[in-house]
């Protein structure tokens, strides 16, 4: 069936709503070739896409169309009476996409759990692990701008679905038509059936509880100065309420930034990677003399920070500086408790730095590395549980996701917040800041410098570009770069090193110094990963710069 023939079948069959949004873009085929031309891809993570009519949009009937196929997953699987957990974000729409996800399980025989209103992400995470349920659904896009939502499938174990599970959803989907196949009961009568339950104070009280218990030490500075910006998301209360009742007296929430809000109105792109987030509240920072400034994203799995550096200036810490920094003080104030065991073991991805490995060696950790995605990162807790070979400590990637824990089984911002201001205030309480204490981790472990390169290639043509590159880059990759040369390559392609498969390639050369490419899994971007380690920053810097000008020329070349 070609575009033009879905996009006909659609302004058949969709409700009013849909078919005026389909009749606005009437004529206009290139807007209807973008909206039809294939589903929304069914990833390992769920979908993602941007809001509206069409089979490549997120809307209510793919959404609902994805339920169903889970539904009929859970209840292949004979699980259907260990219900299902749906949290949603700050996203327009995210309420009402949730509440139709609710409709379709409770259709489908399987009892629904759902928040009286909206929650982050390790929060579901932690849910269902409390709950016992078979699976989880989030709406969220997570930190994409305003115009996107997306739908993030969890299992049993807390953790994102792997490509097991995801595989047989995808394979549903395609043979669900969504006018015709979805079950749904209306919510209200759920709720009176008892198949839809509404949760609320109670589990956000054990949460904060386990959150709470993370905590390595008391002997801290708990005048600790704090901004924090939710960024219009779903931190503001958790986060606030973690940091009160730890004992810190001066947070400051930056008002722009601090109700829920799908629009972002102050910021297109709530991704606190992005060092344009912190435009406000750094502002806030200098008024106040703040100690820290912390970012989470609208559903508050991401956090990054912003500190002084040597000269009294506030700057971002990349997710490689603060995951190095969380990794030293966790397992340095674990060694001095007695705590830490030989079976001790730190995970991160492909594309995370070099530092966090040094430091878990250093204190006799093993260090795994494994594919992009927190879904990889969590298995190993999801297997350890069963086996008890190691024993989880530590989980981060580039990309400001850090799991500090294995009461959830995701990305946790909240958990993290609270770690940082504690790492925060035990340093202060000597007098060392966050910069001093990173510039420390440099001298004794070798200084780390990296890049990220990130091409945007939006729509039909995008897709292409994107895979002319990698084919490119497969065939011909750059391997010499000012003398330096190559000495191994590493293609996820058809799996490795027992990871499973990934489109991704990492260059490794002669001094330690390393590149990776892949395409994002959740936007329309082609991602280089730079890292170089040397013994002076210097070194560091120009080996970098070195780096980043010939990939940039040579992904010019190979996009052509």
């Amino acid at each position: 069936m070609s575009y033009i023939d879905k996009y006909i079948e659609w302004l058949k069959k969709a409700d009013d709503d849909t078919l005026k949004e389909l009749k606005a873009i009437e004529g206009n085929e290139k807007e209807i070739e973008d909206r039809f031309y294939k589903p929304l891809d069914f990833g390992t993570a769920g979908l993602r896409g941007i809001m509206g009519a069409g089979t490549n949009r997120m809307n209510k009937y793919i959404i609902c169309q994805a339920t169903q196929a889970l539904a009929q997953i859970v209840k292949e699987k004979g699980m259907q009476d260990k219900g299902a957990v749906i949290a949603y974000d700050c996203r327009i729409r995210s309420d009402e996409f949730a509440g139709y996800c609710a409709s379709v399980l409770a259709a489908n025989g399987i009892k629904v759990y759902i928040w009286d209103s909206l929650r982050p992400t390790p929060e579901l995470s932690y849910a269902i692990r409390k709950l016992k349920a078979i699976t989880g659904i989030n709406v969220t896009a997570s930190h994409n701008p305003k115009i996107y939502n997306g739908y993030k499938v969890y299992w049993s174990e807390g953790s994102q679905i792997l490509d097991d599970i995801a595989g047989p959803i995808s394979d549903r989907i395609s043979r669900i038509d969504p006018f015709k196949d979805v079950l749904f009961m209306d919510f209200k009568e759920g709720v009176r059936k008892g198949m839809i339950n509404i949760l609320g104070e109670v589990m956000d009280e054990a949460f904060m509880k386990e959150v709470l218990d993370l905590s390595l030490t008391d002997d801290i500075d708990k005048s600790l100065k704090i901004v924090y910006t939710p960024l219009n998301g779903t931190g503001l209360i958790p986060i606030t309420k973690i940091l009160k009742r730890r004992g810190f007296t001066d947070v400051t929430v930056v008002k722009e930034q601090e109700m829920p809000d799908g629009t972002f109105p102050t910021t297109p792109y709530p991704n606190p990677e992005n060092i344009k987030v912190f435009d406000i509240p750094k502002r806030y920072a200098m008024q106040a003399d703040a100690d820290i400034v912390i970012a989470t994203d609208p559903d508050a799995d991401r956090i990054a920070i912003m500190a002084k550096n040597d000269k009294g200036r506030y700057v971002p810490f990349t997710g490689n500086q603060t995951g190095a920094l969380l990794a030293d003080f966790m397992l340095s104030r674990r060694k001095e408790k007695g705590l830490d065991t030989d079976r001790d073991a730190v995970i991160q991805t492909i594309v995370s730095g070099s530092l966090v490995p040094k430091i878990a060696e250093y204190y006799g950790c093993t260090v795994f590395e494994t594919l992009t995605g927190f879904k990889y990162i969590c298995d190993y807790a999801n297997i350890w549980e069963k086996t008890k070979e190691y024993n989880y400590v530590f989980g981060y990637e580039e990309s400001i996701g850090y799991c500090l824990e294995t009461f959830t089984r995701d990305k946790d911002g909240v958990s993290a917040a609270m770690m940082i201001c504690e790492m925060a205030a035990y340093y202060k309480k000597r007098n060392l800041t966050l910069w001093q204490v990173l510039e420390m981790l440099y001298a004794r472990m070798g200084y780390l410098s990296e890049k990220q390169i990130s091409v945007e290639y939006p729509g039909i043509e995008g897709e292409l570009i994107k895979q002319t590159v990698m084919t490119r880059w497969r065939k011909d990759p750059l391997v010499d770069i000012n003398g330096f040369r190559s000495i191994k390559t590493k293609d996820y392609i058809g799996g490795l090193d027992g990871l499973p498969p990934q489109n991704a390639l990492k260059y490794l050369f002669e001094d330690g110094t390393w590149y990776a490419i892949r395409p994002s899994g959740t936007e329309p971007k082609l991602k280089v990963y730079i890292n170089t380690m040397c013994k002076t920053r210097k070194k560091a810097e120009k080996l970098l710069k070195e780096f980043t000008d010939a990939l940039n020329d040579y992904l010019k070349v190979c996009a052509k």
